[in-house]
C-alpha cells in the first residue's frame, strides 16, 4: 500500500462519520456502523466523484462520558461525533466488527484495510484529529491518563490550578510545551507510518498556536531571550508544534489542514502560521457563499472572490487558491 499523494487542488473531499455512513438500514451493508461497513460502500463514494474522504475522529473515546437516559428512544445518550478522545494511538474500538477482542487488534487490522482498499479506489484518507483538548474535563474531571500522568505538563493550567477553556470542552492541551508537542508528533507519525493515512484536518487548530503554561524561551527552545515573558494562551507567531509537524521529515510530506479558530474567541482563517504548507478549513467562504445563495444583498462580489481561491486571504502570505478547503456545510 501507497500513499496516493493526489495535488490538493483536485481533492473533492467527503467528511464521514464511521459509524453514522452505513449504521442505517438503509445502507444494506454487512458490518453496519463500522470500518468494514464504510468500505462497502467505497464503489459508492467513487461513482460520485469522491477522491478524498475526511474521517470524523476515529481515536478511542468514551461514547458514554456524559451518561444519561434518553427518554425518547428508552435507551442512553451517546457522545456521537467523538470529539473527547481517551487514546490517541487507537482507532475506536466500537467502530470495528471484531469489537474489542484481542486487545483491540482486530480494530486496528480493520482501519488498516479500510485505509488499503480506499487507496485502491483511488480515495485519499483524511484524518480528523483532535489535539486540543481530552476527554478529562477540567480540575473536577475524571482522572483518565494525562491528568495521572503530570497535569501541569499536559494541561493549560492558571497559577492556583484552573483549567484554561479555550476548546469549551473544559481542558486545553499544553501543546507547545516541550514534551506535549514531542507527543503531537510522535502520535501523528504513527497514523502515516504505521496506518497510512494521507492527511490530517487539526480541530480547532488555533490552539496548537497558543503558548503553553509558564512559557519562557528557556523551557522551549533551551536558551533565554531578554524580556521574554509571554501570558499563558497567547498566539504565538511562530509556534514551536506547526514548526516542528511543517518541517518534520515525515509530517511535511503529508497534507496538513486546520481549522483555524478556537472556542476562546481565536480566527485565524487566512492568518495561520502556516510554513508554506498549510490549508485551512475556509469559514469566510463557508458564510458567503451561503449568504449568495439564499439572496442576501451585497454579496455578489464576496462569492465570485470565493470562487477564485480567497485571494483576499491567502494571495499575502504566499499561499495558493488550493489551500482554501472550500465548504458550505459540514458537520456542524
Amino acid at each position: 500500500d501507497l500513499p496516493l499523494k493526489f495535488p490538493q487542488r483536485d481533492l473533492v473531499i467527503y467528511e464521514m462519520h464511521v459509524r453514522g455512513f452505513t449504521n442505517h438500514e438503509s445502507s444494506e451493508t454487512k458490518y453496519p456502523g463500522t470500518y468494514l461497513g464504510v468500505v462497502e460502500k467505497l464503489d459508492h463514494l467513487k461513482e460520485l466523484g469522491v477522491n478524498c474522504i475526511e474521517l470524523m475522529p476515529c481515536h478511542e473515546f468514551n461514547e458514554l462520558e456524559y451518561y444519561s437516559y434518553n427518554s425518547v428512544l428508552g435507551d442512553s445518550k451517546f457522545n456521537f461525533w467523538g470529539y473527547s478522545t481517551v487514546n490517541f494511538f487507537s482507532p475506536m474500538g466500537r467502530y470495528s466488527s471484531a469489537g474489542l477482542s484481542n486487545c483491540g487488534l482486530g480494530a486496528i487490522n480493520e482501519f488498516k484495510y479500510l485505509v488499503k482498499e480506499a487507496h485502491k479506489r483511488g480515495i485519499e484518507v483524511i484524518m480528523d484529529v483532535v489535539f486540543n483538548h481530552t476527554a478529562e474535563g477540567n480540575e473536577n474531571g475524571p482522572i483518565l491518563s494525562f491528568r495521572g500522568i503530570d497535569n501541569s505538563v499536559f494541561y493549560t493550567l492558571a497559577p492556583k490550578g484552573e483549567f484554561y477553556n479555550y476548546s469549551g470542552s473544559g481542558n486545553t492541551f499544553n501543546c507547545n510545551n516541550p514534551m506535549v508537542r514531542q507527543f503531537i508528533v510522535d502520535c501523528l507519525r504513527y497514523w502515516v507510518t504505521e496506518m497510512h493515512v494521507d492527511r490530517f484536518r487539526f480541530d480547532l487548530a488555533s490552539i496548537l498556536t497558543r503558548s503553553s503554561s509558564s512559557w519562557n524561551a528557556v523551557n522551549v527552545y533551551g536558551n533565554s531571550i531578554d524580556g521574554d515573558v509571554i501570558t499563558t494562551g497567547t498566539p504565538l507567531t511562530s509556534p514551536p508544534l506547526i514548526d516542528m509537524i511543517s518541517n518534520d521529515p515525515i509530517l511535511r510530506g503529508v497534507k496538513l489542514i486546520a481549522e483555524a479558530w478556537d472556542c476562546g474567541g481565536l480566527y485565524q482563517v487566512g492568518m495561520l502560521p502556516h510554513w508554506g504548507i498549510w490549508s485551512e478549513w475556509n469559514g469566510k467562504y463557508r458564510d458567503m457563499v451561503r449568504q449568495f445563495i439564499k439572496g442576501t444583498d451585497g454579496f455578489s462580489g464576496a462569492f465570485a472572490e470565493c470562487l477564485c481561491g480567497s485571494p483576499n486571504l491567502y494571495q499575502k502570505g504566499g499561499r495558493k487558491p488550493w489551500n482554501s478547503i472550500n465548504f458550505v456545510c459540514a458537520h456542524d
